[in-house]
């Protein structure tokens, strides 16, 4: 193959990168349940070479993450149904066939207020987050198996690891509001 012009200067093919092909619903994929949601990892970071990670998100009624914040872009595209929003205080509800963009130290949340699952698809650049996500969650069979149920110590002790972790992904944890 010849090219056209040599005054674009675009680097040589990395031969040490393959092709990835991820299916959410194969049993082979790392499945994480993460506070009370499942997280499918399909894209990480040794895959994109720390561009991006792709994290197909299941998240049932009433889940979702506490307010937080972190230094890097993600983008949520919606595949089945509809949450709620909450960026820089202000809330929105996004639907199926939706996608929004938090910028990077933009306070946020999302949270499923409807009676349905949410399926959305979750593109963290750089790549990162699906290692905080893998030392804390915990690793369940499916994209859509919940994670085990916790009692109190545990929830508070999973609270602790997060706040410990979050520091190291350039994550902060806020403030619930009120």
């Amino acid at each position: 193959m010849s090219t056209m012009s040599n005054t674009v200067a675009i680097p040589a093919d990395d031969l040490q990168r393959s092709l990835v092909v991820a299916n959410p619903d194969n049993s082979n994929a790392q499945h994480l349940g993460v506070v009370g949601d499942t997280y499918t990892i399909l894209l990480s970071g040794a895959d994109t070479a720390g561009r991006f990670t792709l994290i197909d998100m299941h998240v049932p009624p009433g889940g979702g993450p506490p307010p937080h914040r972190h230094d890097f872009e993600e983008s949520f595209t919606l595949l089945d149904g509809e949450l709620e929003a909450t960026f820089r205080g202000e809330k929105r509800i996004v639907r199926a066939g939706e996608t929004i963009h938090i910028p990077a130290n933009a306070p946020h949340q999302f949270h499923n207020g409807s009676p349905e699952p949410v399926r959305m698809l979750c593109i963290c650049s750089p790549a990162g987050q699906e290692e905080f996500f893998k030392e804390l969650g915990t690793v369940v069979a499916m994209r859509t198996t919940p994670p085990p149920a916790v009692d109190a110590a545990q929830g508070a002790a999973f609270l602790k690891k997060a706040v410990e972790l979050a520091p190291k992904y350039r994550t902060e944890l806020l403030k619930e509001a009120k």
